[in-house]
């Protein structure tokens, strides 16, 4: 049986997304009782560090020069 509140929320993915710190936070207190909330939060967060990265490069090196 599927716990209903083992899953992470469409607006918690985006903000984790756009704020990885916020993905982090939200790993480290759910992992305990929802693994599966938890493990959405960090992937999410983890594939924004990257996206924020490729996008700050793009702003300085193409858009504000």
């Amino acid at each position: 049986m599927k716990n209903s509140n083992d899953d992470l929320s469409r607006f918690w993915l985006i903000l984790s997304n756009a704020a990885p710190p916020i993905g982090i936070f939200l790993y480290f207190r759910h992992r305990g009782q929802y693994p599966n909330k938890a493990k959405k939060a960090l992937v999410s967060a983890l594939t924004g560090i990257p996206i924020a990265i490729l996008a700050g490069y793009i702003m300085n090196t193409y858009i504000l020069s």
